[in-house]
């Protein structure tokens, strides 16, 4: 028996926290949801505050530099995009092999994880950084060309640590161990809002500031990863390249998930790119500022969801990998209960507040022009939240269960079919301008929730009825 066996570790002395993590994922699942997810929600609510935080500061720049970000965030979210799809791969796999009790295949995937962090950075890094001036101009940047590709080619130059610490965490959560995700999560969030005004104003780096304050916070979170998996070596999925076997089958059940979860978040980008394009159509870049401000905040308030979504993946996986299918509705209808929740909460309080949360990114004289548009997008706002839950959970289920090209077809109809569309006819067609493209996000966000409700419960019907 191996010193990594749960058993032996458990004959050995106390249960550590990796292996309660997996005796968590076997468990009750509607538990298991709750403890996995809380922690996530605080970690991403850091990071999403880091965001908010970081477009605080930026704005104090001017609005010039608040558009910049905005131009440069579709790339950043197809980058982003990459190592969420990877990490949804491979939480996918190690939990269900997990469930399966296939402790050695567990550790085989995740050593293959790193090496397509390796493989995807040294092959991209380069051609980002010289293509991000003339893909920002393609989208419309202008005069903010020029502080876009300042900001965006110090983002790129990071690529591995992004991709890294996003795998690092995604193994993290397949095992059950949410905490430990949480702290360096948390710890990457505090360090990149300490960072940002020591680097933008005090050393006067200006917009460059706001990069090297991530890149650096994430080479330090990095070392704490590293430290974890070859130096504490106490986690329950072992990183040993010693005992890594090369896999067609794995790469191919780990890309089967990250490949169209990479393309859903692509997918995002596109359509944050056509939206930006239709607001400079309608009102200019100023609309475009609006936009990326608002949907920060945005962001931060579907950040429970999208949590919640993440201990889907790995509490359905682990039921599948040990063919406990009941559990997958169970999951299933919990998860999203728990999402419309959070979410009405949210949705009263934003619309509330509207007023007085655009004033946070509005306090400089140049962006104080901006603070009724970002107020008024926010107050429509409120009637997506409801309707995220029945669509990043059941697309979370599609994944966790190893139909990843479902949930990217779910992403496909949501997003450039249905959101799109009728952004395109409100803003455009209908002449609704600005208001129109917001009201059409939030038309298309609808449609899109009750069709991967609809489709989740057909399918996990079928999974149970086959057995």
């Amino acid at each position: 028996m191996s010193a990594n066996d749960p058993k032996a570790r458990s004959a050995a002395g106390p249960e550590i926290p990796s292996t309660a993590g997996i005796a968590l994922l076997m468990g009750d699942p509607k538990k298991a949801i709750i403890k996995l997810s809380g922690p996530m929600i605080a970690a991403m609510l850091l990071m999403s505050t880091y965001n908010i935080v970081n477009a605080i500061w930026v704005a104090g720049l001017g609005s010039d530099a608040l558009a910049a970000v905005g131009f440069v965030t579709p790339l950043f979210m197809i980058l982003i995009g990459l190592s969420n799809g990877l990490g949804a791969g491979v939480a996918s796999v190690i939990s269900r092999r997990i469930g399966a009790k296939d402790k050695a295949g567990a550790d085989n995937a995740a050593v293959h994880a790193i090496l397509l962090v390796l493989i995807l950075s040294a092959v991209l890094t380069i051609p980002l950084i010289l293509l991000t001036g003339p893909i920002v101009s393609l989208f419309g940047a202008g005069d903010t060309a020029g502080l876009a590709t300042e900001y965006g080619q110090i983002i790129f130059l990071g690529m591995v640590l992004i991709l890294f610490t996003n795998i690092a965490y995604a193994i993290l959560r397949a095992e059950g161990d949410a905490k430990r995700a949480m702290y360096v999560m948390g710890a990457s969030s505090l360090l990149n809002i300490v960072l940002d005004p020591l680097l933008i104003y005090s050393a006067g780096m200006g917009i460059a500031g706001a990069a090297w304050g991530m890149i650096l916070s994430l080479i330090m979170v990095s070392g704490v990863l590293m430290y974890w998996f070859y130096g504490k070596k106490d986690t329950y999925v072992t990183l040993s390249f010693a005992a890594f076997s090369w896999d067609k089958k794995t790469v191919r059940d780990i890309l089967g998930v990250g490949l169209p979860a990479s393309v859903e978040f692509f997918l995002m980008s596109v359509l944050a790119i056509f939206i930006n394009g239709l607001l400079v159509a309608t009102a200019g870049t100023d609309a475009v500022a609006v936009y990326t401000a608002g949907w920060r905040v945005i962001f931060f308030a579907i950040i429970p969801m999208i949590a919640i979504a993440t201990a889907v993946i790995s509490v359905a996986g682990a039921s599948y990998g040990a063919r406990q299918f009941e559990k997958i509705r169970i999951v299933h209808s919990f998860s999203i209960l728990l999402g419309i929740a959070i979410a009405i909460v949210i949705s009263i309080i934003t619309f509330v507040f509207a007023p007085q949360i655009a004033t946070i990114f509005t306090y400089s004289p140049d962006s104080a022009h901006l603070a009724p548009g970002i107020a008024a997008f926010l107050a429509i706002m409120c009637l997506f939240y409801p309707f995220v839950p029945p669509g990043v959970m059941s697309g979370a289920v599609f994944q966790a269960t190893g139909k990843g090209m479902t949930s990217l077809v779910i992403t496909v109809l949501r997003n450039l079919v249905f959101i799109a569309v009728f952004a395109y006819l409100f803003g455009i067609v209908f002449g609704w301008g600005e208001h129109g493209v917001w009201w059409g996000i939030v038309a298309g966000d609808i449609l899109g929730g009750t069709v991967a409700y609809l489709w989740a419960r057909y399918y996990i019907s079928r999974l149970i009825a086959n057995g």
